[in-house]
């Protein structure tokens, strides 16, 4: 029998506290991500037709209008956006921090997939789940090695 034939030991059972750390990080990322995915859509389309619309949201992220008039509220009340009525979303100051980091995030990660040889479409895809999960370490060793293969 080869060595790559043999069935593979598992891993190691981590401790406690490490493996519940990960799953603390995995519930926050999932809980901002649709937060941040908000946002950045809010700030494209604003900067693309200079407002954006709970219609328009809810085209593009392809829900209901009323799961989109819950999101607004929910971020409303944490200070990321503005509602005005007949004139649809804006992003406050916070609002538009968090979707310049989002947007920057998105960035990184699509850069280093591209880097490694994905084709456009697939990162492009690929980054939008990605930049959610990663922690600022692995953003930056990911920026690191994008720069590198840039600066060759």
């Amino acid at each position: 029998m080869q060595d790559t034939d043999r069935p593979h030991e598992p891993a190691a059972l981590v401790d406690a506290e490490a493996h519940s750390a990960g799953f603390r990080q995995v519930r926050e990322a999932r809980r901002l991500e649709l937060v941040e995915d908000y946002v950045e859509l809010i700030a494209d389309l604003i900067g693309d037709g200079g407002e954006a619309r709970q219609v328009d949201i809810a085209a593009r992220l392809g829900v209901a209008q009323p799961t989109v008039a819950k999101m607004l509220k929910r971020l409303a009340e944490d200070g990321l956006v503005q509602q005005r009525p007949y004139r649809g979303v804006f992003l406050t100051e916070a609002g538009r921090t968090l979707a310049a980091e989002a947007r920057e995030r998105h960035r990184i990660v699509e850069s280093f997939l591209l880097a490694l040889g994905v084709s456009p479409d697939v990162a492009r895809c690929d980054a939008e789940g990605i930049e959610h999960h990663v922690s600022g370490e692995t953003l930056e060793a990911f920026r690191r090695f994008t720069a590198a293969r840039t600066d060759a």
